[in-house]
């Protein structure tokens, strides 16, 4: 009997990681996940990806577990710097969204 070849479910590329032939990211399938979406569910958000690349992201995953949570984790990181210095670049900017926001929020304004 011939060897089945291992299909290949997440790629990286551009300094991150997405399910193999598509642009959707691997963070938000692993978002989903933990956060106790099904799978089925999952597929349903991302059109471009069919449930097989869902399961097999998921098993990457799980497989590399320790590693894509350091990767996720250097992300959130990554994106709080980045935030905090668009915020001292730009304080008129988040001035007006958070007036518009606190507008936004109170009924009676």
């Amino acid at each position: 009997m011939g060897q089945i070849a291992a299909k290949e479910y997440v790629e990286q590329r551009d300094g991150g990681y997405y399910l193999a032939g598509s642009r959707v990211s691997l963070d938000p399938v692993v978002y989903a996940f933990l956060r106790g979406e099904s799978p089925e569910a999952i597929a349903d958000s991302f059109p471009a990806v069919t449930i097989e690349q869902v399961f097999g992201a998921i098993a990457y995953f799980l497989e590399k577990r320790d590693a894509i949570e350091a990767y996720l984790r250097d992300g959130r990181t990554e994106f709080a710097r980045v935030r905090e210095d668009s915020r001292r670049r730009h304080p008129a900017l988040y001035a007006k969204l958070e007036a518009a926001r606190r507008a936004a929020s109170d009924p009676a304004a």
